[in-house]
């Protein structure tokens, strides 16, 4: 077994892989600034530092601890942010990246498995699904961040030997999201429908996006660990949801009974995205096992609980 340092794993996605690490046999090292993560979500089983990626008390971390590998998920991820605030998307997505990879070519780190977005890099698809041969042509702040790292990890690479693979995530969804943070969608409308609170749709809801269950997304994580050299791979369904049908499904789910509102578009967001799956079906041996219906089911119990502790019953008095 290895020691694997996730950064990032006190967050929704993160803390998942830090499970599936340690259910593996792994050992474990956790950094995470806990701006949008949560203690909370951290196993008791890895070894936490709270530190920023971008600062200098990364170095001694990596010095201490000895990782072999350095799994990246630490990142500014709102797109709306972004395009409000392109240079501390860029301070922490690409400054704190390169500080990382830094890290990891001076204390020996065998490769670095990195998060990236499937969603975001391509701009508006000029076929569907894309393949990872699609242009990249990203329309956000946080699409270009994102993807400037994807060329510094080719050049360590090829300059310092520093192996790498790449995941381009869809709209992962599942328990632990944070509905007020990182604002993904299904976590906003969970908490919203449960609550009997409003429901509002960005643009017309025909948008479409390809989700897959976090669950799935910590596979693909993990079977990055000793394949996929220097290559990058979309995960996926493979298919595209609009938003009205996931409003839809998740309103019969849920038996909330108030039609939606409709507020603007996003500025940065693409129209229409999903992600061809093959390369990674062929060479990680990836594939999504949780559907759509059952993810939202298990995502729906969880945000059950949460809005009974944000929501609790009244006690009935005598």
């Amino acid at each position: 077994m290895s020691r694997v340092l996730v950064t990032g794993g006190a967050g929704f996605i993160g803390s998942h892989i830090v499970d599936a690490l340690i259910e593996a046999g792994h050992e474990t090292i956790v950094i995470d600034d806990l701006s949008t993560g949560r203690l909370s979500n951290v196993n008791p089983e890895a070894h936490f530092y709270q530190v920023d990626i971008r600062s200098g008390e990364l170095a001694p971390i990596f010095e201490r601890e000895r990782p072999e590998y350095t799994n990246h998920h630490a990142a500014q991820i709102d797109v709306d942010y972004s395009v409000d605030n392109p240079l501390r998307d860029a301070s922490v997505n690409l400054l704190g990246s390169i500080n990382l990879l830094e890290c990891c070519r001076r204390y020996g780190v065998k490769k670095i498995i990195y998060a990236s977005t499937g969603g975001a890099v391509y701009g508006e698809p000029e076929y569907l699904p894309c393949d990872e041969s699609h242009p990249i042509r990203p329309i956000s702040p946080y699409g270009a961040s994102k993807y400037a790292v994807e060329l510094y990890l080719h050049l360590y690479r090829e300059n310092y030997g520093l192996d790498y693979t790449i995941l381009r995530y869809p709209n992962v969804y599942g328990p632990r999201q944070d509905p007020l943070g990182d604002a993904g969608v299904v976590a906003i409308f969970s908490l919203q429908m449960l609550m009997g609170e409003q429901v509002t749709i960005n643009g017309s809801g025909d948008q479409e996006r390809d989700f897959i269950y976090v669950e799935d997304c910590a596979k693909g994580n993990l079977l990055a660990l000793d394949k996929g050299s220097g290559q990058a791979y979309n995960l996926g369904s493979g298919k595209g949801t609009s938003i009205n049908y996931l409003f839809e499904e998740m309103r019969r789910l849920t038996g909330y009974a108030r039609r939606p509102a409709h507020g603007p578009p996003r500025l940065g967001e693409v129209f229409r995205i999903y992600l061809d799956t093959k390369k990674a079906r062929e060479e990680l041996g990836w594939s999504p096992t949780i559907g759509l219906q059952e993810g939202l089911e298990r995502t729906l119990v969880y945000f059950g609980q949460q809005a009974i502790i944000r929501n609790p019953p009244r006690k009935k008095s005598n």
